[in-house]
């Protein structure tokens, strides 16, 4: 029995700092390399082919899985995070969500600052995976905006507690070039040359990210900026928005003006049309850009050219939209829309 108890505590390794802050293995190596599907059914008929990079396949459930990961990653390489450290960020879920999983395999405590527009369930998956919520519940007295107040809301947190570190999503290069250097290089592996991307915005880092690899590989590729009605990105009016990660109310520092070749705006009814369609006709269950990128695509359907290939990234899940964009009451008192009226033919 001593014998046996000796050997087996031979087989146990004293993890350090060092070693824990390793984001190459476990559930980080899961992120990146999701599927590319032909969306056949939902644009039956068309001149042009459309395929859609399933983001919500990452393991935290979206597209912001790559940025957390890189920014994350970078950061521990400079040496801005240490075993210690405490991570902040501002999101309104699904950069939450991704940062709190890796932060819980890192062992680092994570502050997630959002509004009263996060869902429910998206606070309920941070706090799953034991990150924090701070929530900011009035907006910003000068702009009437909730992000300026969680903004400052951070910067205060900062200051407060020692050996915390900003992910800042929205002037962060690193947001940028892990989808420069993931998503739109896996995208041209998959599906070669592309003559359209369909991308939404809000922080910019994905549509930037995209934009440069394709600039930088000489690409010919024309890319949509997907908006949100509401939003200042690209010269909008600001205005109330329901869904979050669509759309901004201030310039982040990623954004650029020539980002886009051509911006759609999407209305937020827009958005449940197109998540649904993409549930009834692809069985596809996405979350709210997702909506409005189908959206804009319908919208552009007419001036795409015969043989064009397009790319639509799906950002998120839809699981956490059952209580907005998939429940009939909710669309019909917010909206004043009528999902079966669709499912017929009617309206949008």
């Amino acid at each position: 029995m001593h014998k046996a108890a000796r050997s087996s505590r031979k087989k146990f390794t004293i993890i350090t700092g060092v070693q824990r802050l390793n984001l190459n293995e476990g559930i980080a190596a899961a992120i990146g390399h999701t599927p590319l599907i032909r969306l056949e059914r939902l644009f039956t008929g068309s001149r042009f082919q459309v395929f859609a990079k399933l983001e919500g396949m990452n393991p935290g459930g979206s597209a912001k899985d790559r940025s957390a990961l890189h920014m994350l990653r970078e950061a521990i390489r400079r040496g801005d995070i240490r075993d210690g450290s405490t991570v902040i960020e501002s999101s309104s879920g699904n950069l939450a969500i991704s940062l709190a999983q890796l932060c819980r395999y890192l062992g680092l405590r994570f502050i997630c600052v959002v509004d009263p527009r996060t869902t429910e369930t998206h606070k309920a998956i941070i706090r799953c995976y034991g990150g924090e919520i701070d929530l900011v519940s009035q907006p910003d007295a000068a702009t009437g905006e909730f992000l300026p107040a969680r903004i400052n809301r951070v910067k205060g947190l900062l200051q407060a507690i020692p050996n915390a570190y900003w992910t800042n999503q929205y002037g962060n290069l690193d947001n940028a070039r892990a989808h420069q250097q993931m998503t739109m290089k896996e995208i041209a592996e998959q599906l070669g040359p592309v003559d359209y991307l369909f991308c939404g915005v809000s922080s910019c880092g994905t549509i930037r990210g995209c934009a440069d690899y394709i600039r930088d590989n000489q690409g010919s590729t024309k890319v949509v900026a997907v908006d949100s009605q509401g939003s200042i990105l690209f010269g909008g009016k600001s205005g109330p928005r329901r869904f979050p990660g669509l759309g901004a109310a201030i310039l982040p520092g990623l954004h650029e003006a020539d980002l886009a070749d051509e911006v759609i705006q999407v209305s937020d009814e827009e958005c449940v049309w197109g998540c649904r369609e993409l549930v009834r006709q692809e069985a596809i269950l996405a979350g709210a850009s997702s909506g409005g990128v189908v959206a804009a695509i319908r919208r552009l359907s007419g001036s795409i050219p015969d043989g064009a290939v397009c790319a639509a990234i799906l950002a998120d899940r839809g699981e956490r939209y059952l209580d907005t964009i998939y429940n009939d009451e909710w669309v019909r008192r917010e909206l004043d829309a009528y999902p079966n009226q669709w499912e017929r033919g009617e309206g949008l």
